[in-house]
């Protein structure tokens, strides 16, 4: 609005269109900020399941040998202790052999890698419907319910599905609002609230998804990557050089 025109509003009119600049502002950070989190979730997830169909298996195998030296040292030198350790191994590898038969197929992907358009749209659902832009407890809950299923569209790249959410959310009737300025200004005040609080969980969530065992292993294994180094394939060969270790041990007592 130009100068002059803004000049001549009421009081409130003009703190309105303050308010609502700077809503703008915070609704457009906060729309990059959670396709960030979104994005790097859903990296860790990837990253998560390729770690466990990669490593569950030869985890299972070191702990199935760990289990059988166990029990023959159990066998040939009987004692309490001897047996506790047995029957802890013999534990910790039925439980690693369960995980792993378990286990979801592995993603096509090593990284969740989205596509700049998939990025767009991600922006402009989120900025149309996010919870924390609702004017009541009610708008809230939908607008949440909504945006969980765009996340999850997102995550896995479904563009039509993200697609069909918006549109079933523009074309709806409760997402009309009323107008003037008295109630039009407290909804601006309370969404800048919902939104600098919101910007706040999100760091918080970033920080603690940042500091998980997978999310740390993931950047370990991004930034071994950029300077060509494959961190899992070095992870592996030396959880197979333990497992031969042991195997060679287990052959030992064997022959024994």
């Amino acid at each position: 609005m130009a100068m002059h025109n803004l000049a001549l509003l009421t009081p409130e009119a003009r703190e309105l269109e303050k308010k609502r600049t700077e809503l703008t502002a915070l609704e457009f950070e906060l729309t990059e900020r959670e396709l960030d989190l979104a994005t790097f979730k859903a990296e860790v997830d990837a990253f998560t399941a390729v770690y466990l169909r990669r490593f569950g298996p030869l985890f299972a195998e070191l702990d199935e040998t760990e289990a059988q030296i166990a029990e023959l040292q159990a066998l040939r030198a009987p004692s309490a202790e001897a047996r506790e350790r047995s029957n802890e191994a013999r534990a910790k590898a039925r439980q690693t052999a369960e995980a792993v038969s378990g286990q979801a197929q592995e993603p096509e992907r090593l990284h969740f890698q989205p596509t700049p358009d998939l990025k767009d749209l991600y922006r402009t659902v989120a900025k149309r419907l996010h919870p924390d832009l609702a004017g009541s407890e009610k708008e809230r809950e939908r607008r949440h319910r909504v945006m969980a299923r765009a996340n999850e569209a997102y995550q896995t790249g479904d563009v039509e599905k993200l697609q069909a959410i918006l549109a079933e959310w523009e074309s709806s009737p409760d997402s009309v609002e009323g107008d003037g300025v008295a109630p039009d200004l407290v909804r601006t005040l309370r969404k800048l609230d919902a939104v600098k609080r919101r910007l706040a969980g999100i760091e918080l969530e970033t920080e603690l998804l940042t500091g998980s065992d997978f999310a740390v292993l993931f950047l370990r294994a991004r930034e071994a990557e950029s300077v060509g180094r494959d961190l899992l394939r070095e992870m592996e060969d030396d959880v197979q050089a333990i497992t031969a270790s042991r195997r060679r041990e287990l052959a030992k007592l064997n022959g024994a």
